[in-house]
């Protein structure tokens, strides 16, 4: 049988997977917060545009963050949990895509994506119980990390990469460790397109089998990083399924209607965004820590 196929197959029942537990944890959180089980409209907007441009290769994490931190629409140690949960599913829908239309070799592809799917597992667990400030801390820091990378693609820096669509040897390896980290940092809010197209094309692989591998990556380690964030209750229901029912037609309309766009401008305005939410982060961090030094003097002071 076909390696793609088992694949594919495989995807859809992660996907059936995470449908049950997510309409399990949505529930459980609407009634714990005695709310109703409906996106909101800025949620299904967000979800819209970042899905959109997500396909055409922008990434959705750091313009969703933005958006959120502008917007005020997330509480900060609830972003990492909503971003995973909420574009789960559109990720899904560009890795069936892309996978079909997209040729690279099944081990690679395989593998790399188990890679990820593992550091995800191990990511997910820790950051769904890291206190508001040092998910702040972490955001921020991969923020920056994301509009150096955007900033690279806008300006050609990214290497141009080769002509394989196999790795094997020393490369097979240093790609399997690279995707394991990869996986692992989308628990905290930065996305693993951009790394990825640039870890595919240092190893001399073809830029086009990135996309197979980054969205057969994400779709497959979504799910796992998401099932734990829904079980920590570390997400905003409302806003995720926003972000679920937004994004799935935008997959759609990027993929198959408008394919392409010159998106050099959309880059640097993403680096502005993305670099102002990240300092805004790190100032937040700064100040709950400057009031926690001041809240401890005042304690001990006090007699």
């Amino acid at each position: 049988m076909n390696a793609k196929i088992v694949l594919l197959a495989a995807l859809a029942l992660f996907t059936l997977f995470y449908v049950g537990v997510l309409w399990r944890g949505v529930r459980r959180r609407a009634r714990e917060e005695r709310q109703a089980v409906t996106p909101t409209a800025g949620g299904l907007a967000t979800g819209f545009v970042a899905n959109f441009f997500d396909t055409l290769g922008i990434g959705s994490f750091a313009t969703t963050t933005a958006i959120f931190r502008h917007w005020r629409m997330v509480r900060d140690e609830r972003i990492p949990g909503t971003l995973n949960v909420g574009h789960t599913l559109p990720t899904i829908a560009q890795a069936f895509i892309f996978t079909t239309l997209v040729p690279v070799e099944a081990r690679t592809l395989v593998a790399m994506i188990a890679a990820a799917v593992l550091g995800a597992w191990l990511g997910a667990g820790v950051v769904a119980r890291l206190p508001r400030r040092r998910v702040q801390l972490g955001m921020g820091l991969a923020l920056i990390g994301a509009a150096a990378l955007t900033a690279a693609q806008a300006l050609g820096v990214i290497p141009g990469g080769g002509t394989a669509l196999a790795l094997g040897g020393t490369r097979f390896a240093v790609g399997l460790a690279g995707n394991f980290v990869l996986g692992a940092l989308m628990t905290i809010g930065i996305g693993l397109y951009g790394p990825c197209l640039i870890l595919v094309a240092l190893l001399g692989m073809d830029p086009k089998a990135a996309f197979p591998i980054m969205m057969g990556s994400c779709a497959f380690l979504m799910p796992v990083a998401s099932a734990r964030f829904v079980r920590a209750r570390a997400f905003d229901h409302r806003i995720a399924l926003g972000l679920l029912l937004g994004g799935i037609p935008a997959v759609l309309v990027a993929a198959y209607l408008v394919k392409s766009l010159p998106l050099d401008a959309v880059r640097w305005l993403v680096v502005v965004v993305v670099v102002y939410t990240a300092v805004t982060l790190l100032l937040a961090t700064r100040r709950e820590r400057t009031a926690e030094i001041a809240v401890a003097a005042e304690a001990e002071a006090t007699p």
